[in-house]
């Protein structure tokens, strides 16, 4: 199946700072390839009642989501969760959003979602913590339910991006890749990693998009 980020006119987003990385997903060619790693890990998602969302940021991805869950829950460390919700529950998408971090989920119950979906979350993460945060994921799972993550393949050209952009990679990322892959396998029995190329795919692979089972 192939989606289609659902996007709002750029100037309706609010609730985050100017690092947030929403400007890009407009840009010519260079946006195509930020949508497309939102779109692939999206595509992972089945639908079902629940479905929480750890670093929802802007809440880029939630006008996909209320189409396949009945509702929205999200955590994240910096968005304004009022501002947040002003954009959309004007559109008929509540919003169940809180301060949270996914190395603690203590405020959720066990077995309460059908997914969790963290898109470019797990590699600000250090190696150390993935397994912990993965143990939180598994714990507030469905039995059958699913973790989708979204994470940026290390590479020089990934780096040269940050450059271009502003950003010293090793300020943001702390965990690559096959990191975060090894750890979900862990923790999890059942899962597969798929690859995005790059747009135009001169690059090689440059995302990688993780659907997990509990």
């Amino acid at each position: 199946m192939t989606l289609k980020l659902k996007l709002l006119p750029r100037e309706e987003y609010k609730g985050v700072n100017d690092l947030d990385p929403i400007k890009y997903y407009y840009w010519p060619v260079f946006g195509a390839m930020y949508r497309r790693r939102v779109e692939l890990a999206l595509e992972q998602c089945v639908g079902g009642e629940r479905i929480l969302e750890v670093g929802f940021g802007t809440g880029l991805a939630f006008l996909n989501l209320h189409d396949l869950y009945q509702e929205i829950h999200g955590i994240d460390l910096t968005a304004d969760i009022e501002a947040v919700k002003s954009v959309f529950e004007p559109k008929g998408i509540p919003l169940f959003l809180e301060k949270g971090d996914v190395l603690d989920m203590s405020n959720y119950a066990d077995n309460s979602f059908d997914a969790v979906l963290m898109v470019s979350i797990l590699e600000h993460l250090k190696p150390a913590e993935l397994e912990q945060a993965f143990n939180e994921v598994k714990r507030i799972l469905k039995p059958g339910g699913q973790m989708i993550y979204g994470a940026p393949v290390e590479k020089p050209f990934m780096v040269f991006m940050f450059r271009l952009l502003g950003h010293d990679i090793r300020d943001e990322h702390f965990s690559t890749e096959k990191e975060i892959a090894a750890a979900a396998h862990k923790i999890f029995s059942r899962g597969k990693v798929v690859g995005m190329k790059s747009i135009p795919p001169i690059a090689g692979t440059v995302y990688t998009v993780g659907n997990f089972i509990k």
